[in-house]
């Protein structure tokens, strides 16, 4: 951070206080992350991958359950590891399975997996000072392959002053390799295992999020949004049919977050 000195190097002539792209000289608000120019580089794609392993496999616990509930609704190994594959957004593609009939409810599906996965939206949004400085090829890539857990840990390292660009797809190989293989894992055994809930692998995907919350918990600031956006998700879960209460959780919480820090 430069330091305010009253030299002619940090004033224009008429005495005020230049600013530099990343605000005025100075500002306490500018953090090592606004400052740095970003990376994208196999190193950081490395760094990624290796560092959302450990969350990957847990991820390959719920694909196992969705290709177990694919091959109940009737879908091929091939078709639910090609959903998988393509797909890449794990509560969608199980809600999905779950309204799989015939005839098949088109309209129904793509309705609720929008609403569902909405909140990719905001994700992206919060993750745009950093995309924006990445060529489009480089952070639409790796949007591609972005997933509630290696956003969270993205988040967290790129908010520590890390420059790696290339850490969100690192990331999201890891997700994406784990995903398809469990896919593949459940779709082959989901003839003969039957119900997954009965061994537990439903709540997998739960067990995640819970680690992932206790990794961003930033002490009782934190509490705030998380309480806003509990406290409506479960109201428009009684409320508002479908799963917009995903989506309307996540709303009220930035909503909140947006108050306070203009305050």
């Amino acid at each position: 951070m430069t330091k305010l000195d009253g030299s002619d190097a940090d004033r224009d002539h008429s005495g005020h206080i230049r600013e530099s792209s990343d605000g005025p000289v100075g500002d306490p608000q500018a953090t090592a992350v606004e400052r740095e120019p970003l990376t994208f580089d196999r190193e950081g794609i490395r760094t990624g991958f290796l560092t959302c392993l450990p969350v990957a496999l847990g991820v390959g616990g719920y694909g196992i359950a969705f290709g177990m509930l694919a091959r109940q609704a009737g879908l091929s190994v091939a078709e639910a590891t090609l959903m998988s594959a393509t797909v890449i957004a794990g509560a969608a593609q199980i809600v999905a399975v779950e309204l799989w009939a015939e005839p098949l409810p088109v309209a129904t599906i793509v309705i609720t997996t929008l609403a569902i996965n909405l909140r990719y939206s905001l994700m992206g949004a919060a993750l745009s000072p950093w995309l924006e400085r990445l060529t489009p090829r480089q952070s639409y890539g790796s949007l591609l392959v972005m997933a509630d857990e290696n956003w969270a840990l993205t988040m967290r390292e790129l908010k520590s002053g890390s420059n790696r660009g290339a850490f969100l797809l690192g990331t999201g190989i890891a997700i994406w390799c784990c995903w398809v293989g469990a896919t593949v894992v459940g779709a082959t055994a989901g003839g003969v295992i039957g119900d997954p809930a009965q061994y537990g692998i439903d709540f997998v995907l739960a067990a995640v999020f819970v680690a992932l919350a206790v990794d961003l918990w930033k002490g009782r600031s934190t509490l705030v949004p998380w309480l806003v956006a509990l406290v409506t998700a479960i109201v428009a879960a009684n409320v508002v049919p479908g799963q917009w209460y995903i989506l309307l959780g996540g709303l009220a919480a930035a909503t909140v977050e947006v108050i306070r820090y203009d305050e």
